[in-house]
């Protein structure tokens, strides 16, 4: 008789040790995947400042009484603009909001926008995005605005944001090609001195920016030949006669 239970309750012992492991098994599973939506809600690719903007109604009506208001004298200044701002912008909702600059920016109202952008850094919601400082340096770079990039630089650094390598190399070129080469070598500075390994698409982008400014051009030049022993800088032509006699047979 006792040679009969054994085997049974060895049957059930090993029936309940693996329950145990599909259980462990399956509690682990699930930790993984709030751990990699944990980590995919915290990726820059699902930045809300990348995300598609839509605006809504109020979103709307807001752009266009901004644009009546901006353009009251003193322009950009008028009591009227400053009462509008604090009574409806300030009340939109996050999407409507990050939609209103988004237009802002894309018609490059440089007021307006450094206005909104303002109003955006003081949102509960906020968090420092690379992609929301990218879009604002491309506009003022767009614009030639001197002032607003240094105050905006100065905030972004202020919240410890860090481009990618090919962000730098856009941005640079943004500013090189307004003819703003002061800035876009200070940016350049701010991107050699970048925890980010370097990247040579980058600098090529760079270089082919600053074919107006042969000196500086060098520089990076050289700059890139050092990071990049094995790699070919291909150096445009002095002038268009170069490339007539290139092609001459």
């Amino acid at each position: 008789m006792l040679s009969r239970l054994l085997p049974l309750q060895l049957h059930h012992h090993r029936r309940r040790l693996l329950q145990t492991l599909l259980r462990a098994t399956a509690a682990e599973v699930e930790i993984h995947q709030r751990l990699c939506s944990s980590s995919a809600s915290s990726s820059p690719s699902l930045s809300v400042w990348r995300r598609k903007k839509e605006m809504g109604k109020e979103g709307l009506m807001a752009v266009a009484q901004l644009k009546r208001l901006a353009a009251l004298p003193p322009a950009g200044r008028h009591p009227r603009l400053e009462q509008f701002m604090r009574s409806h912008v300030s009340r939109l909702l996050r999407t409507d909001l990050l939609a209103v600059l988004a237009e802002l920016l894309r018609q490059d109202h440089v007021v307006l926008s450094m206005k909104i952008y303002g109003v955006v850094r003081k949102e509960i919601w906020y968090r420092p995005d690379m992609y929301f400082y990218r879009d604002m340096l491309y506009m003022l770079a767009r614009n030639k605005k001197i002032d607003e990039t240094r105050h905006v630089w100065a905030d972004l650094k202020s919240e410890d944001v860090l481009f990618d390598q090919h962000t730098y190399g856009d941005i640079v070129r943004a500013f090189s090609d307004a003819g703003l080469i002061d800035l876009a070598m200070e940016i350049y500075e701010d991107m050699r001195s970048s925890p980010d390994p370097p990247l040579s698409l980058p600098f090529r982008v760079i270089l082919k920016g600053l074919v107006p400014y042969p000196e500086l051009r060098e520089k990076i030049k050289q700059d890139f030949l050092e990071l990049f022993p094995d790699m070919i800088v291909y150096d445009p032509p002095d002038s268009l006669s170069d490339v007539d006699e290139e092609f001459k047979f």
